[in-house]
């Protein structure tokens, strides 16, 4: 009992904290745009911490972890993948997101973008993407759910459904009131506590089965072939198609509405840069650990003997049995902030669809920005209702329910991204084209059950999709082409000089 003292000691005070920041934003919360984007002044340590812990989720300590132990490092082709494709989100989709959405009347979310950037008088563009963003993100957000009911259970042998609804309540609350900046203020705080739990809870396992050699000695009985990324067999057709299917993983960056937005966020494009260095280093460190206690955790339980019934809560078993209990309550702390920050993230991505997308697309005359607000915490309040009902009674592991999120929104939206940010010619029916194919492509290859992610096929159907409607639609127009070079011109200028530097 005086154990579980300190676990919950340490939970109190992570749980507080949160509602604490929740509080302070909400105090800095003045009209729509900063509970929707924060104003536009997330700098850039803010930006890269609170994309990478929105990004990552229950899967980075949870999903991950628990797809190495199974199967070895032929699943950390995942995280090469995402590494990729991060890196080249921060490059170059970043700094011309940042300056397009400015320059094309003030868009605050993405849908918005799409209709201001192609002109889209039909209104059909904004509101598909509003529909696209209710339909992953309830699947996502309900994922992160499932994750909060499965640590409760396997942390406490408590309820599945008390955990899920007790996480799904402190989520609800900050990011109800904080918004955009409770949101992204409370992920620079989870984005810590993750990175230091996937740092030390390896190295204390490496410890306690006796150091890397005795670890390396102990996985070749207990696993043959975990230390291998072909999976400890021959380069064969299927293992080809694994690893294609997991670095295909990395194409989703471009259409996550919850990690783009924090590009559009940022106070300038120039300061991309420095918030790719940051991201990047914070999402090497913490992949890497993810999968080395996925690895270390097979030698843990092969010399320990314990009996792990769900692999996916290997890195909560090990911090429960290695660590002082105040010390494993923080990074049980840490794993419910994993799952925190992405549902906060979703959730107010998920009301700005709903609010700003579909709300006031409908309502003729523009509400004032006081009611929009309380309308987008009404749509944070709805979307979480829903999610929950279907965490309830999940039928997929985290994994699953992540991997098929991730799909829709990288087909959906990924190829309209790069193309509205550097091509010309995209037109607004070719965006619409683009879109439907990719999300109907993830749905029907999913059921297809080809062994190859839906992701990548989806993904090439939806660029190929827009590419040909687009031109067979295009017209030219002055005022879409000026904005095109003026975004340019503003991503081409020199990085602003903070206040004191001297000439």
């Amino acid at each position: 009992m005086s154990d579980q003292i300190f676990t919950f000691a340490a939970l109190g005070l992570y749980f507080a904290a949160m509602l604490l920041i929740g509080y302070i934003a909400f105090r800095r919360t003045a009209d729509h745009e900063d509970y929707m984007l924060g104003g536009r002044n997330l700098p850039p340590w803010v930006a890269a911490l609170s994309a990478g812990a929105s990004d990552m989720s229950g899967w980075l300590v949870m999903g991950l972890p628990g797809a190495i132990y199974v199967s070895g490092l032929i699943e950390a082709w995942i995280a090469i993948g995402l590494t990729i494709g991060a890196y080249l989100n921060w490059l170059i989709v970043a700094p011309r997101l940042r300056a397009y959405t400015q320059v094309s009347r003030n868009s605050i979310t993405v849908p918005s973008f799409f209709e201001n950037r192609l002109r889209d008088t039909t209104r059909l563009l904004r509101i598909l993407s509003g529909v696209v963003i209710l339909v992953f993100f309830t699947l996502y957000i309900s994922s992160g759910m499932v994750a909060g009911g499965v640590f409760f259970e396997s942390s406490f042998n408590g309820d599945y459904l008390t955990g899920m609804l007790l996480v799904t309540g402190v989520t609800l609350a900050y990011t109800l009131f904080g918004g955009f900046l409770g949101a992204s203020f409370t992920d620079v705080v989870q984005g810590l506590m993750m990175v230091i739990a996937l740092i030390v809870i390896p190295i204390a396992a490496v410890i306690a089965v006796g150091g890397f050699g005795e670890m390396g000695t102990v996985l070749d009985d207990a696993a043959p072939g975990h230390l291998s990324l072909l999976g400890g067999t021959a380069l064969t057709g299927g293992t080809v198609l694994a690893i294609v299917s997991s670095l295909a993983w990395g194409l989703g960056y471009f259409g996550q509405p919850h990690i783009i937005v924090r590009f559009m966020a940022l106070r300038s494009p120039q300061q991309a840069k420095s918030a790719r260095r940051i991201g990047i280093s914070w999402m090497v460190v913490s992949l890497a650990g993810a999968v080395f206690s996925g690895l270390v955790g097979v030698a843990y339980v092969a010399k320990s003997g314990f009996d792990l019934s769900n692999p996916e809560t290997v890195v909560l078993m090990m911090s429960q049995t290695l660590l002082h209990p105040f010390v494993a309550g923080l990074v049980l702390a840490a794993v419910l902030a994993a799952i925190m920050s992405t549902i906060s993230s979703q959730l107010i991505v998920s009301s700005s669809a709903l609010v700003e997308d579909l709300y006031r697309v409908l309502r003729k005359d523009p509400p004032e920005s006081k009611r929009l607000v309380l309308m987008g915490r009404i749509a944070v309040l709805l979307v979480a209702v829903v999610a929950a009902v279907l965490a309830i009674s999940p039928n997929e592991t985290i994994l699953e329910l992540v991997s098929f999120a991730w799909a829709g929104f990288g087909a959906a939206f990924g190829p309209i991204i790069l193309l509205s940010l550097f091509w010309r010619k995209l037109t607004n029916w070719g965006a619409l084209a683009g879109m439907f194919v990719g999300a109907a492509t993830v749905f029907i290859w999913k059921a297809l059950n080809t062994g190859l992610y839906e992701l990548l096929p989806a993904f090439v159907l939806a660029f190929v999709a827009a590419v040909v409607v687009s031109l067979f639609t295009y017209k030219h127009d002055d005022e879409i082409q000026q904005e095109f070079t003026d975004t340019g011109t503003m991503v081409a200028l020199p990085q602003p000089r903070a206040v004191g530097d001297t000439p």
